[in-house]
């Protein structure tokens, strides 16, 4: 398996192969049999972002933060669950902290938006206004709290993409 990014925290570029230990052994061997576990990347080995991974594990067991992101996660739901009737919100997919708001024009016929309205890009648009910054992807508006997120702050993300959703499907004066 590569993988990258979350390993330093977010600070440094780091990337890892992992491998069972069987798989491993087969490309282990003497020089004469040309086994050779050819594996890399442009990141894999920098002290400085091995430094802040190994620090960031460090941090992450000395804080018990795996032992709050259940909470965190129950948290997000119950205050999301607000959007689950909203006539303009299909879906609410959550994965522990990570999140999905599928916005459609009928949630009850899952009939998106025309792709060039761009809604998601502009709820997403209108949450910075409010200090919050999430991600379209097409019409679904992705919230991906950082886990050492505090209870307040969490809570202050949620109201203000309930806010921001709403504020953007109210009726507009004529």
């Amino acid at each position: 398996m590569c993988l990258g990014k979350g390993l330093t925290g977010g600070y440094l570029p780091v990337a890892a192969t992992l491998t069972t230990l069987p798989i491993f052994e087969a490309f282990c061997g003497e020089i004469a049999e040309g086994k050779t576990f050819y594996h890399g990347h442009t990141y894999t080995g920098n002290a400085l972002g091995c430094a802040a991974g190994a620090a960031s594990m460090d941090l992450i067991f000395r804080s018990g933060l795996l032992d709050t992101l259940a909470g965190k996660a129950d948290l997000i739901r119950s205050h999301l669950a607000e959007l689950a009737d909203h006539p303009h919100v299909a879906d609410i997919r959550q994965c522990g902290m990570m999140v999905g708001i599928e916005l459609a024009a009928d949630r009850k016929a899952r009939r998106g938006f025309d792709p060039v309205m761009r809604v998601g890009a502009a709820v997403c648009r209108e949450a910075r206004r409010r200090g919050i910054i999430t991600r379209p992807l097409g019409d679904v508006v992705v919230l991906m709290p950082a886990p050492a997120m505090d209870i307040e702050t969490l809570g202050r993300l949620c109201d203000g993409v309930i806010e921001t959703i709403q504020e953007h499907f109210a009726p507009r004066p004529v």
